[in-house]
């Protein structure tokens, strides 16, 4: 995988980044701009890319989990939750030593919601900053 900046306009860049041989436009805080680009390599480029967070985020299954489950939350919501929704829905869907803040920051320390649907795809949840 490649990470690149494109030129967007004269004096702007775009960042990008390469899977498969494919470049992928991302935003100003390195999400992607077509979330229907998303698959795991993707996701797994994304969490490895520290220019948007000044960390890598290596993936376990209980990353997986929370990015699986945020995917499944915007196809069906067409939004990604901020962090106070995310904690409720995922409370309801795995209890509560998920569903807790503490759990959520510990596998994403740079902001559970953001950091989440950046590798997740996903557009940058509501909220953000």
């Amino acid at each position: 995988m490649v990470f690149n900046s494109v030129i967007k306009k004269e004096g702007e860049r775009m960042p990008e980044i390469e899977v498969k041989g494919k470049k992928l436009a991302l935003d100003e805080d390195g999400f992607l701009q077509d979330w229907e680009e998303w698959d795991e390599e993707v996701a797994q480029a994304l969490a490895e890319d520290d220019r948007f967070t000044g960390a890598k985020v290596e993936l376990s299954d209980a990353h997986w989990e929370v990015v699986r489950f945020l995917r499944e939350f915007y196809i069906e919501k067409g939004v990604a939750p901020p962090i106070r929704q995310l904690i409720k829905e995922m409370k309801k869907r795995f209890g509560p030593d998920k569903g807790n803040q503490e759990y959520l920051y510990e596998l994403f320390p740079q902001g559970p919601a953001k950091d989440a649907c950046r590798i997740a795809g996903l557009p940058k949840p509501t909220g953000c900053v």
